[in-house]
């Protein structure tokens, strides 16, 4: 009968967070399987910035130069799947994925990333990581003082068009519906000559993920090549909270300084945790994560 194979750690999810972390832990000579499916969220966004060394280069590239930075370390593997379910047994955490194998592990780490809620808006998904952006950290200069929409509402839109302001000074907010913000919030942007326009969105016209034009519900065509949303997300991966990881109100997990979840065990790392998604930020999150992880078994072992 084949010994079963325990891995010291499984890092769920292969994007910049979980390769860096594979990484840190192969050179610590941890033995390490990194699954991932192979589906990216920014599979379609056409350049990557804010990343010293990388700027401007295509975020497949990246990732490719992340999976033969992490996989020249012998004790790293990659295994292309999806894990469905974990439980922990005996001390250990042992995993089932979509293709029925079984795996086990001392530690897991979930880089797993989030899932947007994209509003259903015609040609809307088409423009998404291309003309219509979500960080103008990563993306603000090459668009800026440009004629910009933002399409959000509530609190995040209040304080994302504050932010939007040091890019362009030509804002115009589309809450896709009647408006939640309060006669303080409104008074201000006007104060600032920054329209609201709360008739919902029909379509998005668009060639290859080039915005065109916003055609509103009343019929009025708005122009613009740019656009900013914030909406909401889940948790593209179910199996941390099925564990018991807690997760907080805004809908990341909750983590230490040291990337641990409210598991024993089990870490987390990259945009499944904060509201600040950069790959430069999904790298030093992934590479805390490691470190921290490779500490702990060795706290284990004395």
């Amino acid at each position: 009968m084949e010994k079963e194979t325990i891995q010291e750690v499984i890092i769920i999810g292969g994007s910049y967070a979980g390769l860096s972390a594979a990484m840190t832990l192969g050179r610590a000579g941890r033995k390490v399987l990194v699954v991932d499916s192979g589906k990216p969220c920014n599979a379609q966004t056409p350049h990557a910035h804010n990343f010293l060394t990388q700027d401007g280069e295509t975020p497949a590239a990246i990732a490719e130069k992340g999976w033969a930075d992490a996989l020249k370390y012998p004790t790293v593997t990659h295994l292309n799947d999806f894990v469905t379910a974990a439980v922990k047994v005996n001390g250990y955490f042992e995993l089932k994925t979509a293709t029925g194998k079984s795996l086990k592990a001392k530690k897991l780490l979930f880089a797993t990333g989030v899932k947007d809620l994209m509003p259903e808006i015609k040609g809307f998904a088409e423009c998404w990581g291309i003309s219509v952006i979500h960080c103008p950290y990563c993306h603000g200069y090459e668009v800026a003082g440009q004629k910009t929409a933002l399409l959000a509402n509530g609190e995040i839109a209040f304080h994302f068009i504050q932010v939007l302001s040091q890019w362009s000074k030509d804002l115009v907010l589309y809450t896709n519906g009647p408006v939640h913000l309060s006669e303080e919030q409104l008074l201000q942007l006007k104060n600032h000559d920054i329209p609201v326009n709360e008739v919902p969105l029909k379509e998005l016209s668009q060639e290859n993920g080039q915005l065109k034009s916003l055609l509103l519900e009343d019929g009025q065509e708005h122009f613009f090549k740019v656009m900013y949303g914030k909406f909401g997300f889940e948790q593209h991966s179910s199996v941390p909270e099925s564990l018991g990881c807690e997760i907080n109100e805004q809908g990341y997990l909750v983590i230490d300084d040291k990337k641990e979840t409210s598991i024993s065990g089990v870490y987390a790392a990259g945009d499944n945790t904060t509201m600040a998604r950069s790959v430069s930020m999904a790298v030093a999150s992934g590479t805390l994560s490691g470190v921290s992880i490779n500490s702990a078994l060795i706290s284990e072992s004395w």
